[in-house]
């Protein structure tokens, strides 16, 4: 495993950290990993209406915008910084050319047993109702089953969420009951959604090139994984 790892490391030049080369491109958009130089972008296209993580603390007395701002940049540090083979979270910017256009993260818990992701995504306002939700979808979708060999996928969205809704049942998600969860000051059930592998070879759906994934390997399945 170690003289794999580090020969695809040579051959592909990473450095220490070779999530900087991961690369996914579908029809004409480009999704990588975030960086730290693309925060501010983030903080100025974030949308408004993108429901916040209720644990997230709005801090230094900022106004919503820069507390906003200041809590996607805490997620982002806390999620590499806490990185595990058995416990991560990529969050890849979405790009049209060289505009960000939107977000989508991609999440796993005990992956190397459990093969299961979780997704969630943004796109700025404007370029909403093109269908490049679907598009960023479809690429980590393929980075997870096609790449990384996940078994199932699951999504969650409150019922008014239609856009996200209609992207997961268009790719042959199932219902798979709700979870409660906090919104605002009150509890409210979130309907749950799953997509099975054998599910996802039956969508009829574009290309997706996966650049950079080879070394990268390490860093979503541990070495000691069941048949690795």
């Amino acid at each position: 495993m170690e003289a794999r790892y580090h020969e695809a490391m040579s051959d592909q030049g990473s450095t220490y950290w070779p999530l900087d080369r991961l690369v996914l491109r579908v029809a004409e958009l480009t999704l990588r990993p975030l960086r730290e130089t693309d925060l501010d972008t983030v903080g100025v296209v974030l949308p408004p209406d993108l429901e916040m993580n209720p644990a997230t603390p709005q801090p230094f007395g900022a106004g919503e915008r820069v507390a906003r701002a200041v809590a996607m940049r805490q997620e982002y540090w806390r999620e590499l910084g806490s990185w595990t083979p058995d416990r991560w979270e990529v969050g890849f910017g979405v790009f049209r050319g060289d505009e960000m256009v939107g977000g989508q993260a991609l999440e796993g818990r005990d992956f190397a047993l459990l093969r299961t992701v979780e997704t969630a995504s943004w796109l700025r306002v404007e370029q909403r109702g093109r269908g490049l939700g679907k598009l960023a979808r479809v690429a980590v979708l393929s980075l997870a089953f096609d790449g990384l060999g996940a078994e199932t996928a699951l999504s969650e969205a409150w019922s008014d969420n239609g856009a996200s809704l209609g992207v997961s049942r268009s790719l042959g998600y199932q219902p798979n009951g709700s979870v409660r969860h906090r919104r605002g000051d009150v509890a409210s059930e979130m309907p749950r959604l799953r997509l099975d592998r054998e599910g996802w070879r039956a969508v009829v759906r574009p290309p997706v090139e996966i650049e950079g994934l080879e070394a990268c390997l390490p860093w979503f399945i541990a070495a000691h994984a069941p048949g690795r």
